[in-house]
């Protein structure tokens, strides 16, 4: 089958569908990425087609937005100014969508794009979101992330709150939406966004571990937590030997807070500086943020991009933002977090890590003065390196890549029989129901 898959954003938001296609490549599917330009040269050295599609940014206008989005305290408003980001683009992302979409067996699409749903339907092509968290799965055993539980009152209470705070949830990100974009859907001939969490696509693959991650309790039959899906950046030899040197066999603290910017990111290594002392030492990978490792400081290390699995190797403890990707190597890597939440699902995450034992949540607004003191208090306590170690056990006999393949092509096939049957309602690929 032909599979298109598409997603916006950081390398958070393109990895997990990369590593996805590849494996949808092996299983012998011809398989396209449509996604914007910054992304083109990544795509192609994973090995997969590239198909352009607006917004036509660079790499400096992605980040402009991603630090627009920082400085929003409310998801929900984060949200808002993304869809403000997409308003102008909307128009020629239908169009190059439907083009994209000639002769497509599948649409995949990154949940944060609830659109692509209509446009999928309007060609009759199965469609199945993916969702790089799980904070967004509706359930009445629990409330949506950051608003109350009823802790304490009776149980079918509990649900009936639960519910009804998704439900109200759900209206609101669809008003916020349709407000955003109504014009140029109905424009193009295009309905409304409708249920945004509670009913996406009739598959949702959820690509975070289920041994890990996915709640103990009934959840909509819609979701599937396939387990993660990460594809990293060819390993770099030529980095080996400097982060061998610096280290000196021993593991070291690593800070990397990926995407996320920094108006004036000197300022913060300065204060970090400040307050790390001098002989200890730190890895830095510069990110989005373009750090930089001050002058006074030979204890820094600052390294650029590259593969995560060689670099958390080196690291006793690996301090982040809390991005899904991130998270998931850190995992992987076996290696205990300290969190530091910027923006989104990255708060959801820190909760998960402390859940989880593995880590501990430290505030962005003081981070540099306080970080030296987490990171001892971090490494002091076995537990935290015991639990991380047991966690990539888990993720170690899971498959997120397979899992998922695997499930998409249940859903296909399933479409297809559907569609060959005498038609009673809804397009087929709507009218499955994966078990």
């Amino acid at each position: 089958m032909r599979v298109v898959l598409t997603s916006h954003g950081s390398t958070g938001d393109i990895f997990p569908m990369i590593a996805l296609g590849r494996e949808l490549q092996r299983r012998g599917h011809a398989v396209a990425f449509a996604t914007s330009p910054p992304f083109r040269d990544t795509i192609a050295r994973a090995g997969l087609e590239f198909r352009e599609i607006p917004p036509l940014w660079t790499h400096a206008e992605l980040a402009h937005w991603m630090g627009r989005l920082q400085q929003i305290a409310t998801p929900l408003f984060q949200l808002r100014e993304l869809y403000r980001a997409a308003q102008p683009h909307i128009p020629a992302i239908i169009d190059a969508m439907d083009g994209v979409l000639a002769g497509a067996d599948l649409l995949v699409s990154s949940y944060l794009f609830p659109m692509n749903r209509v446009i999928a339907e309007r060609h009759r092509v199965p469609f199945a979101t993916f969702a790089f968290a799980h904070n967004t799965v509706p359930s009445r055993y629990y409330p949506p992330d950051g608003l109350p539980r009823l802790r304490g009152l009776p149980r079918p209470v509990q649900h009936t709150w639960n519910r009804w705070l998704w439900r109200i949830g759900n209206l609101a990100v669809d008003t916020l939406v349709n407000q955003m974009i109504a014009r140029p859907l109905r424009a193009r001939g295009l309905p409304l966004v409708k249920d945004f969490f509670s009913k996406p696509a009739r598959l949702v693959i959820v690509g975070v571990s289920p041994g890990l991650m996915r709640p103990p309790f009934p959840l909509p039959p819609r979701f599937h937590f396939t387990g993660y899906c990460r594809w990293q950046e060819p390993i770099n030899p030529d980095i080996e030997a400097t982060l061998q040197k610096f280290t000196g066999g021993r593991p070291v603290p690593v800070l990397t807070f990926g995407s996320m910017v920094y108006d004036n990111p000197d300022a913060w290594m300065a204060r970090l500086a400040a307050r790390w002392p001098a002989g200890e030492k730190l890895i830095v990978q510069s990110g989005w943020a373009g750090f930089r490792t001050p002058p006074e400081c030979p204890h820094f290390l600052t390294i650029g991009p590259m593969n995560h699995d060689q670099l958390f190797q080196y690291a006793s403890v690996v301090i982040h933002h809390g991005g899904a990707g991130t998270t998931a190597s850190v995992l992987h890597a076996g290696k205990p977090h300290i969190i530091v939440p910027h923006i989104g699902d990255q708060d959801f995450f820190a909760h998960e890590i402390r859940r989880l034992g593995c880590g501990v949540k430290l505030g962005k607004a003081r981070w540099p003065e306080r970080l030296h003191r987490t990171v001892r208090r971090v490494l002091a306590n076995p537990v935290h390196a015991s639990k991380a170690a047991r966690g990539a056990e888990t993720l170690a006999r899971e498959n997120g890549p397979a899992c998922a393949a695997e499930t998409l092509e249940r859903y296909v096939a399933g479409a297809g029989a559907a569609a060959d049957a005498p038609r009673q309602g809804p397009p087929a690929a709507e009218a499955l129901t994966i078990p």
